[in-house]
């Protein structure tokens, strides 16, 4: 688990192909690599990956040709920036939200706009996963714990101040560059949650508005 409180930018060192898989060598620039060990997880761009090799200055990880297939890891070329994030700890402080590290999906940089200091993104995600992004909601993008400012359809925007900018890749990113998402825990485990039995149904329709209706969650 993780917080998507970004700790450092690293930079792709290099990339291994093995056979569909791939292996990473990142040059972790500020991260303390002090209390870490084989096997340890680390988020890479919000890609919960596990270390295999490490020194003070560099990290190996493997990647799967499914998480190649289904997040931004196979856009990434050396010399590109990565967000970074060791897993917490007990003692963590949860200054973002909790993180599993497990993509949802790859969105797209639809607008970028200058807002005071700020800047204002515009992102399109899958229209599977809209039913989960709320305004004032919390949401992760390439590992960074944000929160929502505006919704419409499969399009959310988000205001990135500063300092997060500084201390991120989010300052690089231009329309139509790919970005990993994961939505908020809560709201997939209440999606599952609602079904009840119907759950182990298989092949099963989700969240309908009759459901939502059922729980109360709608007025007639």
């Amino acid at each position: 688990m993780f917080t998507g409180i970004i700790e450092a930018r690293g930079t792709i060192k290099a990339l291994a192909a093995k056979g569909n898989d791939c292996r990473l060598t990142i040059a972790v620039g500020d991260l303390d690599m002090g209390d870490v060990a084989l096997g340890d997880s680390i988020a890479v761009d919000g890609i919960c990956l596990t270390v295999v090799q490490f020194s003070t200055t560099d990290v190996a990880m493997d990647a799967s040709a499914e998480t190649l297939d289904k997040t931004t890891l196979g856009d990434f070329r050396v010399g590109r920036a990565v967000n970074l994030e060791k897993a917490l700890t007990p003692t963590t402080r949860l200054g973002g939200h909790l993180v599993s590290g497990h993509v949802d999906g790859v969105g797209i940089i639809e607008s970028r706009q200058p807002v005071g200091e700020s800047l204002r993104f515009c992102v399109r995600i899958p229209d599977g996963l809209a039913k989960y992004v709320a305004v004032k909601g919390s949401i992760c993008i390439d590992g960074v714990s944000l929160t929502v400012n505006r919704v419409d359809g499969a399009l959310f925007e988000v205001n990135i101040i500063p300092h997060t900018g500084m201390i991120t890749t989010i300052n690089e990113y231009k329309v139509g560059r790919r970005v990993n998402i994961e939505v908020d825990l809560v709201a997939r485990y209440l999606e599952r949650l609602l079904l009840g039995d119907k759950a182990a149904t298989a092949n099963g329709t989700g969240v309908s508005l009759e459901l939502l209706a059922e729980h109360g969650f709608l007025k007639g």
